[in-house]
């Protein structure tokens, strides 16, 4: 018989161990299976969009939606390269006159008060002066030296023409003849320095509105043109003997300038001649217009603006100095959609249209607004020409 093949025991233990973790892989990959085969039976669900949170709907026989009016934007001529700068009203200065004392002097009388109203060479006030009476008596002095000058003259005419007789006559002598004529000249030179001392000195009384005879006169002061006494800073009683500081200035109101300050970028749309236009807070929403008169040579350096005058009428005395506004500066016109007022909805500090998409639909939209122009205003973006705009009813979508 053959040899007799011994084997090694098994170990029971790890054989379980190992068909234990067989049948646990094999669970697992059935249970990766089963949720493959489910989620493939499922039906697929797509995603919803949000709704559009600027689209306002209304049902189409919703009582609300009759109350809305639709139609498209109007289209207006709008200026382009407007130029706004803050304004103040001031004194015309080619109409201002300043009075002062032709003379030192005290002043016995103030014919007129603040605020009056004068015309061209009405009396304003009176001066007592001693350079009256100096003035005077060269005038008469100045008048007595002409006469004696005139009687010289003719005297050095008459030896004059009795030397040349003699001459002639050969009962004179060749220097006297010379000497007869140099007589002559100078009197003559005398009575032309005469005339021109007495001339002065007339010239003189006719500026101070003097008699040349009357000692003792008062100085008039007239006022130099028609206006109103807007400052006046004397006293019956007072001793003035500066003749350069004013003592009262009247300002012919009949037209005023506006002064603004046009910022340095804006200066270009500007030009002398040009029309412009004023508002003013004392009279708001009305406007009114002038020319520009003058424009300043050199830029402020702490504001960086120009200074632009703008000349006014003024016939009822409304617009006073001091009055505070706005000039307005408008280039060329271009047209762009205007809304009525009723159709924007202020939001937040922002403007905002409805647009009509479609009948009961209504999109929420911001716009950019320009300078309001009687009850319509310019939009200057966000908004097409051929959008159809809510224009009556829109607060009843404000808050849909």
């Amino acid at each position: 018989m053959g040899a007799l093949v011994r084997c090694k025991p098994v170990n029971l233990a790890k054989i379980w161990i190992v068909i234990g973790m067989c049948c646990g892989a094999l669970i697992v990959m059935g249970c990766e299976r089963s949720e493959e085969r489910a989620a493939t039976a499922l039906p697929h669900t797509p995603e919803v969009a949000p709704p559009d949170a600027g689209l306002v709907q209304i049902p189409l026989d919703s009582p609300q939606l009759q109350q809305l009016r639709v139609q498209t934007a109007d289209m207006v001529p709008v200026p382009t390269d407007e130029v706004t700068a803050p304004a103040k009203v001031g004194l015309n200065p080619n109409r201002v006159g300043r009075v002062a004392l032709p003379v030192a002097g005290r002043i016995t009388r103030v014919l007129v008060v603040l605020g009056d109203a004068v015309t061209q060479g009405q009396p304003l006030l009176t001066v007592d002066s001693p350079d009256v009476d100096a003035a005077i008596a060269a005038a008469l002095q100045a008048e007595a030296t002409e006469r004696q000058a005139k009687a010289t003259l003719a005297k050095a005419k008459t030896d004059l023409d009795r030397t040349l007789e003699l001459f002639e006559a050969k009962a004179a002598a060749k220097k006297d003849v010379v000497g007869a004529q140099n007589d002559y000249t100078q009197a003559h030179e005398a009575l032309l320095q005469a005339q021109a001392a007495r001339e002065q000195a007339v010239r003189k009384l006719t500026l101070l509105g003097l008699h040349p005879s009357d000692f003792g006169q008062k100085i008039v002061v007239r006022a130099p043109i028609a206006g109103k006494v807007i400052d006046l800073s004397l006293a019956p009683g007072e001793y003035r003997s500066d003749t350069s500081t004013p003592l009262m200035t009247i300002a012919d109101l009949s037209t005023v300038w506006v002064s603004a300050d046009v910022p340095e970028p804006s200066i270009r749309f500007i030009r002398l001649g040009e029309p412009v236009e004023i508002g003013l807070l004392a009279y708001p929403g009305e406007t009114f217009r002038g020319r520009v008169a003058r424009m300043a040579d050199t830029l402020d350096t702490q504001t960086r603006a120009l200074k632009v005058h703008v000349e006014l009428s003024n016939p009822e005395g409304r617009l006073r100095p001091e009055m505070f506004g706005t000039l307005r500066h408008s280039g060329a016109l271009h047209p762009l959609p205007a809304l009525p007022t009723t159709a924007i909805i202020q939001e937040y500090g922002h403007s905002t249209v409805f647009i009509e998409r479609a009948p009961g639909q209504f999109e929420r939209r911001e716009v950019t607004l320009g300078a309001r122009q009687g009850d319509s205003v310019p939009v200057l973006s966000g908004l097409r020409m051929e959008d159809r705009v809510v224009v009556a009813g829109s607060m009843l979508l404000k808050d849909r």
